[in-house]
Order: C-alpha cells, then sequence, then structure tokens
C-alpha cells in the first residue's frame, strides 16, 4: 500500500506541474516579442556590478554599446575591488566600439556590513548614473552579452504592458558536459517555482526576476525602497521583483535565445558551488522546509523511474505515467538549449545533483560558509531558532 500511495501521489504531482503551475514548462510562450521599428527616444542607464571579471567585460560592454532601436544608452562599471584589470578591459573594448565616452567607471568603495557584495556595488553605480536622470535602469552582469535590439525589446514590452519591471533569463553557457546535463534543469526549476504567467498576473502573489538582465523604471525602483532594500539579500532579482510587486507594480519574465550568459562552467564542482550558494537560502533556512524540498525531489523526480521495476501493477503505471509528463514538461527547455531529446531522460539523475547541492548549501551555511562567493560570505549565519 505504500508504494501505491507513492506512485499515486507521484503521478498527481506531475498532473498538477503540468496543468495548474501556469505552463511554466511552456518555454516558447515566454519570448518577447520583437521590438518596434521606431527607435526609443530616451536614455537607459546601464549598471554593472563586476569583480574580476576581465575575461568576460569587454565582450558584454561591446554588446550594450551596440544597441539599436535606442537612441541613447549609458554604462556605468563599478569595479568592485578587481585585482585582474576588469576596467581596463572595459575601458578598452568601449574604445573599439568608438563608444568611450559612454562608459564611466566607478571605482568601489569597500564593502559596508549588511550588504552583500553585488547588491553594493549596484547601488554605488545607480548613485553615479542618477546624475543622468534616465528614463530607464538596465541592471545586468558582466558575463551577459546582449542581443542588438535586447535592451528595444525590453522597453517595448515593458511600454506595450505596460510593465514596471521586466526581465530576460538570458540562455546560459551550454556546451560542457556538466553543463548539458545541468544548466537546462537550472532554468526548469527556475520557471517552476517563479512561473512567468504568475509573475505577470497582478492577482499572484508570485514575483520573480531574472538578475543578469532587469530593466526597471526609475520611479518603480524607488516605490520598491531601492536596492537599499534589499541590500543583505542573496537571491535579490527575486527580492527585488517581489518588492516592485508588492508596491502595485507590474511584472514580466521571459527568455530569451539570442542574449546569453558567457560564463563557462567547466565541471559539475563549478555548477554544484553556484547552485549552493542559494539553495538554502530560497529555503529560508528552514530545516523543515529542507525536509521537505528533500522528500518532494525524490517523490517527483526519482520515484518514477523507479517506480517501473515495482511488481505492483498500479505502481508500474502510475510510474510510466509520471515519467511520460517528465518528459512532456522537460522536453521544450531541452529543446530551447539545442540538445538532443536523449538529455530529457537525465532529469532524474540532474534531480539527484540538486539535492546533494541543496544538502551541501545547508552545511555550508551551517558552517559560517553561506553564499561564498568569489572570496565574500554572502549568506552569514545568524543566531535564530530553527524553524
Amino acid at each position: 500500500m505504500l508504494i501505491i500511495g507513492a506512485a499515486v501521489l507521484s503521478l498527481l504531482i506531475w498532473i498538477y506541474l503540468l496543468a495548474a503551475r501556469g505552463s511554466f514548462w511552456r518555454v516558447g510562450r515566454g519570448t518577447a516579442p520583437k521590438a518596434s521599428g521606431q527607435a526609443f527616444p530616451g536614455l537607459v542607464a546601464v549598471v554593472v556590478p563586476a569583480r574580476n571579471e576581465a575575461d568576460v567585460v569587454g565582450e558584454s560592454v561591446r554588446s550594450l554599446l551596440s544597441q539599436t532601436g535606442v537612441q541613447s544608452v549609458r554604462i556605468f562599471l563599478v569595479d568592485d575591488c578587481s585585482t585582474d584589470g576588469t576596467a581596463q578591459a572595459a575601458r578598452s573594448a568601449a574604445a573599439v566600439v568608438g563608444k568611450p565616452e559612454a562608459l564611466t567607471i566607478v571605482e568601489g568603495a569597500p564593502l559596508p556590513s549588511g550588504w552583500s557584495g553585488k547588491l553594493w556595488a549596484t547601488q554605488q553605480g545607480l548613485e553615479k548614473a542618477r546624475e543622468v536622470a534616465p528614463d530607464f535602469w538596465l541592471l545586468t552582469d558582466a558575463d551577459i552579452v546582449h542581443a542588438p535590439d535586447s535592451i528595444a525589446t525590453l522597453i517595448s514590452v515593458a511600454e506595450t504592458g505596460p510593465y514596471d519591471l521586466v526581465s530576460f533569463m538570458v540562455k546560459l553557457h551550454c556546451k560542457t558536459l556538466a553543463e548539458k546535463l545541468l544548466v537546462p534543469a537550472f532554468v526548469f526549476f527556475f520557471f517552476m517555482l517563479y512561473p512567468p504567467r504568475w509573475i505577470a498576473d497582478r492577482r499572484n502573489k508570485t514575483a520573480g526576476a531574472a538578475g543578469g538582465c532587469i530593466l526597471i523604471r526609475p520611479e518603480w525602483l524607488e516605490r520598491a525602497g531601492g536596492i537599499a532594500a534589499i541590500r543583505g539579500e542573496i537571491i535579490d532579482d527575486c527580492a527585488l521583483a517581489a518588492r516592485v510587486k508588492s508596491a502595485g507594480g507590474r511584472l514580466w519574465l521571459g527568455v530569451t535565445p539570442s542574449t546569453r550568459s558567457v560564463r563557462p562552467y567547466q565541471s559539475l564542482g563549478e555548477i554544484g558551488r553556484m547552485i549552493s550558494r542559494t539553495a538554502f537560502n530560497q529555503l529560508h533556512h528552514s530545516v523543515w522546509l529542507l525536509m521537505i524540498s528533500v522528500f518532494g525531489l525524490v517523490l517527483t523526480y526519482l520515484a518514477p523511474p523507479l517506480l517501473l521495476l515495482s511488481h505492483s501493477r498500479i505502481a508500474m503505471v502510475c510510474g510510466a505515467l509520471a515519467c511520460v509528463g517528465m518528459i512532456v514538461a522537460y522536453l521544450p527547455m531541452v529543446r530551447f538549449y539545442g540538445l538532443s531529446p536523449v538529455w530529457v531522460l537525465t532529469l532524474p539523475l540532474t534531480a539527484v545533483f540538486y539535492l546533494v547541492a541543496t544538502l551541501h548549501s545547508a552545511w555550508r551555511f551551517w558552517s559560517g560558509r553561506g553564499g561564498e562567493w568569489k572570496g565574500r560570505m554572502q549568506d552569514p549565519r545568524r543566531q535564530r531558532a530553527l524553524k
């Protein structure tokens, strides 16, 4: 009876995910319409926090200064105590495209207590960029290479909606074996947590954004309390989106096949550290939520293929149907990344990796190394009762 109960529950989970979770798995519906042919007449100020990004920042700067459909783009790059020549790489890139005057380098100040490194750098960039009174802020990362019409498309979405914060989940680097195994699943799980349809619905409390590419109206950043209001958040993009939505703003989140991250992940360990940085924070450092997540991952992704080995016909049928649901849900993301459909079959194995990474995230938090990134602890353990 226990096996049959688990089999039925696993199948019900996949029925819910496919039918009632905001169609999160239908990736094509989240792509943005093309920008209109008329150029946006205003000014977009781009804030780029950068810490030791010399190997990728040049390509990002060139893409930002080569935008079409926007009259004026100004970049404010905050060099967050880099030691690898990040600022010079950015300057050289701006000179290559003939627009050195459109790039302002802000030398980052020491990190104050209570701030995450990225948000403190972003705050400094915004303070400097306010001098030009932009029509929109674009908050982006130093490893993002923007399609020529990326900003114009975001503005078109914002103006047509109308929306107050619009964001692209950019196409992540997906060439190595580790990336093919884990990156599509990362985006798949993200949209499962933050279905774009729910995010755009003003009646739904779900709020989310993808931090690599966020366009926001200046007045709505202020209404949300500014960056200072989320200064200690490690999942800062979704925290900002939540504050904008709670203040009455409208959100939009979609995917783009043409704006991409050029940051490579060569090994499983690299991606594992990226996941571990935020996973336990996502669970609000709760032991109970951690236990529920482990149980949920096992029941959702591991149980269906294991049930095929069961001696119970009912369990086998439920497991087979759940496997079909898993394939149907994951296939669009696999195709989005240009991979063979065979990669769909790796999702249970990938889920095991994410389960281990989540446990590792909890262990790092409890050992005082939460949110470690580029030499900084961004999610320090605080004295609190276990939830």
